[in-house]
């Protein structure tokens, strides 16, 4: 009995194990899966975790600061060896900025812009000129040529100690021409080269008026001592030679050139003013030696004459030639023969040369020859008469006629 009670409960055992048992032990799944595993002794298996795949990570790049491409030539570096002075009023401080801009492709030639707003030749307790000239042209030895414009700031009373002289009297015109030509003297004793800008036509006529009176004073000053005198007056004129704030540019171009005070010059008009004497500049320059040229020594004894314009000194009488305005006698420039524009005319016909001379066209019956082929000639040529058409040759024009 107890045998059979024993083998009954061993199947039902069994059948749970197989069958999975009760709903107890089906509801956890971990549970079955250990009752298994414990029941067969198999060891449970890790579970595989998904492979996640990584990115590698991005490469860090080092960029190269973007290079600068510089449009502008490379020019290289020139001592400046030159330089202009320009001395004056407002005027010329903008003559003088307008040369700066022009003479920007000279490297060895600088402006010196020493002008003083408001300043003339007639207050010299405000501005005394003729002493600044001189102290300017002494502390700068490089100076190679001097600029200067006055005039606009002039029309005031001259003081000549407890008298006072009216403008433009006779009086006036004689102590104002003397401090012209003292500044004029002052150039001459240094051997620099004297440029006088005149006044420009100006929208007031009755200052117009004055200024033609002193431009006329500063052309006989400054032409007497060899400096030039560039006369601004024309340039600014309409075609009716009346003021006109509009004109041609530089370039030809119509702009404004004068701002509306009607006396001073726009940025086009001060280049304007600036290129008549930017000519005189640059041709001083051309005839002015370089400092960087270095002259190799020869041998005396085989060295041939020295020229004039080389010997000792020879720089120096130059400058005294050009100052004092006798440029007559000095060959700068070599000339050229003029050639002419045609040749002796000869006949192409005529007697044949005489004896001794050589003929240089034949004429026509010796270049033609002799014989029938010449008296041909002398017919189609010279009397104008066709020659006789032959059959099949081109100048025939004739019918055919039948057979």
């Amino acid at each position: 009995m107890r045998l059979r009670s024993f083998a009954v409960i061993l199947a039902a055992s069994a059948l749970l194990l197989l069958t999975g048992g009760p709903s107890t032990f089906a509801q956890g799944e971990p549970q079955r899966r250990s009752l298994f595993n414990l029941f067969w002794q198999m060891p449970e298996r890790p579970a595989v975790q998904p492979r996640q795949r990584t990115r590698p990570a991005p490469q860090q790049t080092r960029r190269r600061p973007p290079q600068m491409v510089r449009d502008d030539p490379v020019i290289p570096k020139v001592d400046v060896n030159h330089h202009v002075l320009v001395v004056g009023d407002t005027l010329a401080d903008q003559i003088a900025i307008g040369l700066a801009d022009s003479l920007n492709d000279r490297a060895d030639v600088a402006v010196q812009r020493k002008a003083k707003a408001d300043s003339g030749l007639v207050r010299t307790d405000f501005y005394d000129w003729p002493k600044a000239v001189v102290e300017l042209l002494a502390a700068d030895p490089k100076i190679m040529v001097g600029v200067i414009s006055l005039g606009p700031n002039d029309r005031q009373a001259i003081r000549e100690g407890d008298v006072t002289h009216e403008p433009l009297s006779e009086r006036w015109l004689q102590i104002y021409r003397s401090r012209v030509e003292t500044i004029t003297a002052a150039f001459a004793a240094r051997r620099v080269p004297l440029i006088w800008a005149g006044a420009p036509p100006m929208q007031n006529t009755r200052l117009s008026t004055d200024l033609t009176v002193l431009n006329d004073v500063f052309r006989k000053s400054v032409e007497a001592s060899g400096g030039q005198f560039v006369d601004l007056w024309t340039p600014y004129l309409d075609a009716e030679n009346r003021y006109s704030a509009m004109g041609p540019d530089v370039d030809g171009q119509t702009t404004r050139l004068r701002l509306g005070d009607g006396v001073h010059f726009t940025k086009a008009g001060a280049r304007k003013a600036a290129h008549f004497v930017d000519v005189l500049i640059r041709r001083i320059l051309d005839h002015t030696p370089s400092e960087n040229v270095i002259a190799l020594p020869s041998d005396p004894g085989t060295a041939g004459p020295v020229p004039p314009e080389q010997q000792p000194g020879a720089i120096e009488r130059l400058i005294d030639r050009m100052v004092s305005g006798r440029t007559d006698d000095l060959a700068l420039v070599p000339v050229i023969p003029v050639r002419p524009l045609a040749g002796p005319i000869l006949p192409l016909t005529g007697a044949p040369p005489a004896v001794g001379e050589s003929a240089l066209l034949a004429s026509i019956q010796d270049a033609r020859g002799r014989g029938d082929t010449a008296t041909q000639l002398d017919r189609i040529f010279g009397d104008g008469v066709a020659p006789e058409p032959k059959p099949g040759r081109a100048d025939d024009f004739r019918w055919p006629r039948p057979n």
